[in-house]
Formats: structure tokens, sequence, C-alpha cells
């Protein structure tokens, strides 16, 4: 076995962990003494200062958006709901019948036809709203039970003179006592069930 000699053949451990004590306590940089502990202990509390301010500066920015979002749906909530939902249906109801009744005091045979046209609309909107089945008006107060509705007479007597003005046209001669008749008709079916 061939031996080299002035070689070194070994592994010195104590020279290793020496400059990692020197890197770790302060060690001399070209003349400049280092302190790694202390280099790294100022960035550390650079770094979480920084960290906080921007944390403290976020939250305070989420609390300020949150608040104005809130402001703002208050806001909208006092112009939103400025009567409650079974009120505004009665209005909506009402000013639906209101427009019929502008119709039918009209000097013109047009509005007359116009305002029993939507009268039947609302009688449908109404028999669909107490559950009648059917797709036609027609059909509808078929199903209706002549004991649940007083005025069941009085709604297919409108439902025909509508139908006579959707089928004839003009050529279905209306008078104003005839429409004013059958409005009253309309009428008394809405007064019935409290839609007027």
């Amino acid at each position: 076995m061939a031996t080299t000699t002035g070689s070194i053949h070994f592994l010195n451990v104590e020279y290793f962990f020496r400059i990692l004590y020197d890197l770790v306590t302060g060690a001399r940089v070209g003349g400049v003494q280092i302190d790694f502990l202390s280099l790294a202990s100022d960035i550390w509390i650079t770094v979480t200062i920084i960290s906080t301010l921007l944390t403290i500066a976020i939250l305070a920015i989420f609390i300020h958006s949150s608040l104005k979002y809130y402001q703002v749906l208050r806001e909208d909530e006092k112009k939103i709901t400025t009567i409650d939902a079974a009120h505004a249906e009665v209005e909506r109801d009402h000013s639906r019948w209101d427009h019929i009744r502008e119709l039918i005091e009209s000097p013109h045979e047009s509005d007359w036809r116009q305002a029993i046209i939507e009268a039947d609309i609302m009688l449908d909107d109404l028999l669909t709203q107490l559950g009648y089945p059917g797709q036609t008006v027609g059909e509808k107060l078929k199903a209706v039970d002549p004991s649940r509705m007083h005025t069941l007479q009085d709604a297919w007597e409108g439902h025909k003179v509508r139908n006579e003005i959707a089928h004839q046209g003009y050529a279905y001669q209306l008078t104003e006592r005839h429409a004013h008749r059958t409005i009253a008709q309309f009428e008394a079916v809405m007064r019935e069930f409290g839609e007027i």
C-alpha cells in the first residue's frame, strides 16, 4: 500500500465549527467587523415593524369600508322599503282599477273597449291568485265553485263581452251604457274578493 507523505488525511471538524461560530458571533470582512446575529435581529425587527404597520393600515381600511358599506345599505333600505309588501299589492291593484275607471269614463269607444279588456286581464290575475286551474279565463271560470264565488255570473257576463270585443273587433257594437254595465260586473267581482 502506497502512502503519500505530507498530505492531510483527516477532516478537521473543529475548524468548521470555528468558522460557523465566527459567522454567528461576528466576523471580519475586509477589515469591518460584521455581527450576523445583531444584523439578523435588526432585519427581523424592521420586518416586524413594517408588517405590523401594514396590518394596522389594512385593518383600518377594512373597518372604514365596512362601516361605509353598512351605512349605504341602511340608506338604500330607507329608500326602498317605504311601504310594506301587502300595502304595495293593494296599491298596485287600486292603481290598475283607477286606470280602468279613467278609460270607461272617456267619451271614446276605443277606451271603453280597452277598459273591458284590462278588467278581464285583472279577472284572470285574480282567478290565478285564487288557484283556479286553466290556461284561459273561461277555463278558470269553469273550475270555480259557485258557492265560493257569489259574483260568478257577473264574471261570466263580463268575460263574454271581452271575447266579443276580441273576436269581432269594431264590428261589435258597444254602447256606452253596455260598456259601463260590463265594467260594473267586473267591479262586483273585484269587490267581492277585496281587490279594489
